[in-house]
């Protein structure tokens, strides 16, 4: 059996994260959306008000995974959740037991703090994530649209 390791990932780990975004974005066919810097990633990740939190997933003591997540919250719960911003394994990773692992301890670490839900949200082509999802038992919130405003419609609307 492969040996899989999930650990907090630490100030340490920020070019690392990065550079999994990176193939991230390149994956998801994003990349011109990406402009995180490793300083934004440690001030956001490690500065003094930061609620965000990160994984990073070994398979033989080799980086290949990362996840970063943080807690939203349920008025119909009244209960906190934990919102997975971002999941990637490495292509020569996957399969292995690297996703399901973190998803374990995260699953874990939501019934530790009390969560009342574990949530993401995943890319309607990505049939392999879809699937094993799926096979996790996760359920698809299909009458549900996600609304996003970036940019020059976030700033006019806040001003």
């Amino acid at each position: 059996m492969s040996e899989i390791i999930i650990k907090v990932a630490n100030e340490n780990d920020v070019p690392l994260i990065l550079s999994l975004i990176k193939e991230l974005a390149e994956y998801e066919k994003l990349t011109h959306e990406v402009v995180a810097t490793e300083d934004m990633l440690r001030e956001t990740l490690f500065g003094h008000k930061s609620n965000i939190e990160a994984l990073v997933g070994y398979l033989h003591d080799k980086p290949v995974a990362f996840a970063l997540y943080f807690h939203n919250f349920s008025t119909f719960l009244g209960r906190k959740g934990i919102y997975l911003e971002d999941l990637y394994v490495k292509p020569e990773a996957r399969g292995k037991g690297v996703g399901q692992k973190i998803l374990v301890h995260l699953a874990r670490l939501a019934k530790e703090r009390g969560c009342g839900r574990l949530e993401w949200s995943v890319l309607d082509w990505n049939t392999p994530a879809i699937e094993f999802y799926k096979k996790i038992g996760a359920k698809p919130m299909d009458e549900w649209t996600v609304y996003r405003l970036t940019g020059d419609a976030l700033d006019e609307l806040a001003s």
